[in-house]
């Protein structure tokens, strides 16, 4: 009994000595890992994901924690998971099995707004480049700005692996903050008047299932022509959405909606808290990315907008412009935010369905803006 007192006491002694001249990093980085917590569990946000990456967090900065290291259960869901792509790609198919194109397919101009929805992730791929990031570390944080956690994930697991705990999380949590975001912009960029357009939704529904079936068959060929190297990504998405539309593997829809995602989810969220080790988490960079994921957000969300006035003010004041903040690839918050705003000046004025024909255009207009960059840094022979 004393000699196991005695053991204990010299194993918390040497854990304490091992903190204090490891340095302060993995102290900030146990607290971090306590307020993601916090947020998920007391505040909802991103619960599904925040949850296990803090707790993965704080597992990690555990003084003489071995969980990282080679063998151990974090490093080795990161190798089976992270290093081979596999986690975010089978989220992917899940996202692809819970999206319903049919909004967009029945106005598909509104596609032209998940493609403005991606603006900011360009332009903050140059500021990165400006302040001194690699191209290819560039990349991954402008990913941030398409609100996309698993296009991000996949991106930056593969070509920037040492961002990739500080891109998860700015990403998903920005992800979270789009309620917070997003508002005051549209509320800055548009009149009184654009806010009060209503928009007329068809008596029924014009897509056939046809339509729907083939959607996803011809949105992958054509990446795989155009950018082949973000096949895995399209490809993924794609297949979810047909197995949802053929109707004929319901089991393995299901499965890819619930168990499958809610493993890998689960997984992967202890992966990237493992990779948030103070040592390298806190550096000057990491605030930089978070800072340049917020602008990214930011300007997706204003060039959404703008193209929203540009075609309302075409279309003879048809379209209302705050839609154009779904384009972004937050699915379905971006969309119940332009909802909830526009029922702010309008309680009768229902502008969700096309709201998510925008977000629904944000979602493959994310994973075409990595597959084109992809694409260029191969062509540029950069991977």
């Amino acid at each position: 009994m004393l000699d196991s007192l005695i053991s204990g006491l010299s194993g918390l002694t040497l854990g304490f000595q091992f903190l204090f001249s490891h340095g302060l990093p993995n102290v900030v980085m146990l607290v971090i890992g306590g307020v993601l917590l916090y947020l998920a569990r007391g505040k909802g946000v991103e619960p599904l994901l925040l949850l296990p990456i803090g707790f993965g967090c704080i597992l990690v900065n555990i003084p003489l924690s071995d969980l990282m290291d080679k063998g151990g259960l974090l490093r080795f869901l990161y190798d089976i998971g992270i290093v081979t792509e596999i986690f975010p790609l089978l989220i992917f198919v899940g996202i692809g099995a819970m999206t319903d194109f049919t909004p967009l397919l029945e106005d598909p101009k509104i596609l032209l707004f998940g493609a403005a929805g991606q603006f900011g992730i360009f332009l903050t791929l140059l500021l990165a480049l400006a302040i001194g990031f690699s191209e290819l570390e560039a990349v991954c944080i402008g990913i941030i700005g398409a609100c996309d956690g698993p296009t991000a994930i996949y991106v930056t697991s593969q070509y920037a692996p040492q961002l990739l705990g500080p891109v998860s999380v700015a990403a998903y949590s920005y992800m979270a903050l789009v309620p917070i975001i997003q508002p005051p912009i549209m509320r800055a960029l548009t009149s009184s008047k654009e806010r009060l357009v209503r928009m007329s939704m068809p008596s029924k529904p014009t897509v056939s299932t046809r339509t729907r079936l083939l959607f996803p068959v011809v949105v992958t060929l054509v990446t795989g022509l155009i950018a082949p190297k973000g096949l895995p990504l399209m490809g993924t998405i794609m297949l979810g959405n047909f197995m949802k539309e053929s109707g004929v593997v319901s089991r393995l829809t299901g499965a890819s909606e619930n168990e499958i995602a809610n493993i890998v989810t689960l997984f992967l969220g202890l992966a990237i808290g493992g990779t948030m080790d103070g040592q390298v988490f806190l550096k000057p960079t990491t605030l930089a990315i978070f800072a340049l994921g917020f602008i990214a957000i930011c300007v997706d969300t204003a060039a959404g907008v703008l193209l929203g006035k540009l075609m309302c003010f075409l279309s003879g004041g048809k379209i209302n412009p705050l839609i154009g903040a779904a384009g972004i690839s937050a699915y379905p918050m971006a969309a119940r935010v332009v909802q909830v705003m526009g029922q702010k000046y309008d309680k009768k004025n229902y502008l969700l369905m096309h709201a998510m024909g925008a977000n629904t255009g944000g979602q493959i207009g994310s994973v075409m803006a990595a597959a084109v960059m992809l694409s260029v840094l191969k062509g540029m022979g950069l991977i």
